[in-house]
């Protein structure tokens, strides 16, 4: 055969043939030779420069298909359980084909972000893919600010602290504007000055939006925001329980307690006087939960959906919710005067606050009232709203009297006592920050407070007794290396922690009262927050540290944390009140679970703790030049960071900026010492600074040092304006201060 094939010809046999489809092969199988392979080559040049197929190595491939070993990145279980993926390289019109994953059952497990190696085979609806290896696991993903070029673009990463550009290639960009916000993946090593390339996977839009704040931390700490529609309408279907097997408390005056604002109300309460003899001035408190787990049941769409998520996370200006509006807000909601399905528990007190038993119980309740912290509080306090008077008597002065017993308890108990004021970032209606303040600690707050927490104990405790498998909340003792950190802050600000006995939150506490009313108050609390492990939920019972219980599980918000739904179905197990309880497969990867669930859990704070960054600098950014007062609250090698009185944003101080001499970084005592001056900078100490930088779209803050305990910066400049060379000065007065300080406790022994 000496003419060429046509294309079509060739696409054909290259569809046929998709593993021996080199240019040899193709003249092979077209008996092309000699002169003819040239014009061949010209041939599958033209087709590769129109997209008709693509070279991979010397063989050829048509763009509209997937080769027949492919590298894929596991995207995680569709709603019928099918674990599925995404091939990492597609370059076809439209949506890249469904990929369903036939995991062997020798292989390892695979899990979402992990990549593998594949054999491929086309299918009706997409393709099979059979795992020969992992690979891996999902490569680096970056937010930021698109720059357009002449052959393509970069991306400036939004993240503190990061220095590298990412280069997008020309055919990668997805069509991005110029400034537009984008998320990007790593696509190749670092190329051309030692930059990594990368390519545009979703465009984010206008960065300066008031609402692209939040945006940024979801896409950035990668939040699932998007339910399926197989969830949403799984959700759509569910009709409200019926009194079917259910206790029936609808007799009893339950309210719910919330923020002014709320939307969904999961938690409803009620007390009253235990009308038994044998506890004279003891109470009985009611705490009733939303029965989650009667619409979320193992296996099923939501459940699957609500486990990948692990929690809700809260943003100023939205919520990412773990379940469908349907249920969050509706059926899962313990609105007034409607029928509720819960799970509740009995809980009796005697007059010192001690719980003395509870009783558990699958129930529907109909709550009175829908109230909100303040007008509770202004109602026990002789102000009632006159739609609360009648409530006041019956309902909420029973709800006080069985607190005030709960903090006797309390203080027997000891747990850590921490004075963290709360900050509340205030949206306008276009989004932009209106105000900051801090949220004011009632009363009311922290009667909702015990009463959970009294729950919380009593649901551990009811699964030990039943010898139920659960996850506890679980919260270690701090570790010996921040102890003695937290020491050296307490004896620098003149207060006692005492060494050389078993850790007691009551020996903090002690600490922290020493420090109340003085103007280390705030440092103390900081600081000891600060040498606090992190809770984490596990199946193994090792105690809660910070609230000095020995058995502690979170049973009381099953609409935001899956943990708690964990221990619903936990619970609905043991007493056998249905079909819907704890699964064998759950029980099996509960290790699994408790990790996983842990991880969305800081994955939320870390989301959460940016946004609030990045909205307190949009709100500074036209205060650039202000002068403000602070404390200063860390101490690094490179500067030391401020925590300012009127907002309580942390910003930095560049060592560069503070003075003109140098400066030693004392790590054990987490000062910077000046060399020539003996300026010394602590935790704890009074500052001024002025604000010179705000940068919204990482919400870092830059601050220039003024005054320091009420003094002015001393000089500092070496001889010409330059900036001394007093290392070894500055290090030997940092040495001759150690040894000072341990003589000094020699002494004290």
């Amino acid at each position: 055969m000496s003419d060429l094939p046509t294309k079509e010809e060739i696409l054909a046999w290259i569809k046929d043939h998709p593993e021996d489809n080199s240019r040899r092969d193709i003249a092979r199988a077209f008996g092309i030779k000699g002169a003819a392979k040239i014009e061949l080559k010209r041939l599958l040049k033209e087709m590769a420069e129109a997209g008709q197929i693509e070279r991979h190595r010397k063989r050829f491939t048509d763009p509209d298909r997937l080769p027949p070993v492919a590298v894929l990145e596991v995207t995680g279980p569709d709603e019928a359980g099918d674990l599925l993926a995404r091939p990492l390289e597609w370059t076809g019109q439209g949506a890249a084909p469904r990929v369903r994953v036939i995991d062997r059952p020798e292989g390892p497990a695979l899990g979402r972000g992990d990549r593998i190696l594949a054999r491929m085979t086309e299918v009706e609806g997409g393709y099979e893919a059979r795992p020969i290896r992992r690979i891996g696991v999902a490569s680096h993903r970056v937010v930021g600010i698109f720059r357009k070029g002449a052959e393509g673009g970069r991306i400036t990463p939004i993240d503190k602290g990061a220095d590298k550009e990412w280069i997008v290639p020309a055919g990668a960009t997805l069509d991005a504007r110029d400034g537009e916000l984008v998320e990007g993946e790593q696509t190749g090593p670092r190329g051309r000055m030692g930059l990594p390339r990368a390519r545009v996977l979703e465009r984010l839009g206008d960065p300066s939006a008031p609402r692209a704040i939040s945006l940024i931390a979801i896409h950035q700490h990668a939040i699932p925001d998007d339910f399926p529609d197989a969830v949403i309408a799984e959700a759509d279907r569910a009709h409200p329980a019926g009194p079917e097997g259910r206790e029936d408390l609808t007799d009893l005056p339950f309210v719910t307690i919330d923020p002014a604002d709320a939307r969904d109300r999961d938690d409803a309460c009620f007390a009253a006087p235990d009308d038994d003899p044998a506890n004279d001035g003891g109470h009985v408190i009611w705490v009733a939960i939303a029965d989650v787990a009667h619409y979320v049941t193992p296996g099923s769409a939501l459940d699957r959906e609500a486990r990948k998520r692990g929690n809700s996370t809260y943003f100023p200006d939205r919520v990412v919710p773990m379940l469908p509006e349907r249920l969050s807000n509706d059926l899962c909601s313990l609105h007034p005067g409607v029928p509720r399905a819960v799970i509740a528990v009995r809980m009796k007190i005697d007059a010192t606050g001690n719980k003395i038993g509870h009783r558990f119980a699958r129930a529907i309740i109909r709550s009175r009232a829908g109230l909100a912290y303040e007008e509770v509080q202004a109602a026990q306090d002789g102000r009632p709203a006159p739609a609360l008077e009648p409530l006041c008597a019956p309902v909420i002065a029973p709800l006080y009297a069985a607190y005030d017993a709960l903090v006797m308890a309390r203080r027997a108990r000891q747990p850590l006592d921490l004075d963290l004021p709360e900050r509340q970032i205030v949206l306008s209606e276009t989004g932009a920050v209106s105000s900051v303040r801090f949220k004011d600690r009632l009363d009311a707050h922290r009667l909702i407070e015990e009463f959970m927490v009294l729950a919380n104990v009593a649901a551990a405790e009811e699964l030990e007794r039943l010898r139920r498998p659960l996850l506890y909340r679980v919260h270690e003792e701090p570790s010996p290396e921040k102890l003695d950190a937290l020491r050296e802050v307490a004896q620098a600000s003149g207060f006692v922690l005492a060494k050389g006995q078993v850790l007691r939150t009551a020996h903090l506490n002690r600490l922290l009262s020493q420090a109340e009313g003085t103007e280390f108050d705030e440092l103390m609390n900081i600081s000891t927050l600060r040498s606090m492990t992190q809770a984490y939920y596990a199946p193994q019972n090792l105690g809660h540290f910070g609230l000095a219980l020995r058995s502690y599980a979170h049973f009381t918000s099953p609409i935001r944390r899956y943990s708690d739904l964990i221990v619903h179905r936990a619970l609905i197990s043991g007493h056998r009140w249905g079909k819907d309880g704890l699964s064998p497969e759950e029980i099996e990867t509960l290790s699994e679970t408790a990790e996983h669930i842990s991880e969305t859990e800081r994955r939320s704070m870390a989301a959460e703790r940016d946004t609030t960054d990045r909205y307190l600098a949009a709100y500074l950014a036209d205060r650039v030049g202000n002068e403000f007062t602070g404390r200063i609250s860390g101490v690094q090698k490179f500067g030391a960071f401020v925590k300012l009185d009127e907002t309580g944003a942390d910003g930095l101080v560049p060592i560069r900026g503070i003075g003109r001499e140098f400066f030693h970084y004392d790590r054990d005592r987490q000062e910077l010492i000046g060399s020539e001056t003996g300026l010394t900078i602590g935790i704890g100490q009074r500052v001024t600074v002025r604000l010179s930088e705000a940068v919204p779209m990482t919400g870092g803050l830059m601050l220039e040092l003024l005054e320091i305990e009420g003094g002015p910066m001393p000089g500092g400049a070496g001889p010409n304006g330059k900036k001394p060379r007093g290392r070894k000065l500055a290090a030997l007065k940092a040495r001759e201060r150690g040894v000072a300080r341990k003589v000094r406790r020699t002494r004290r022994r």
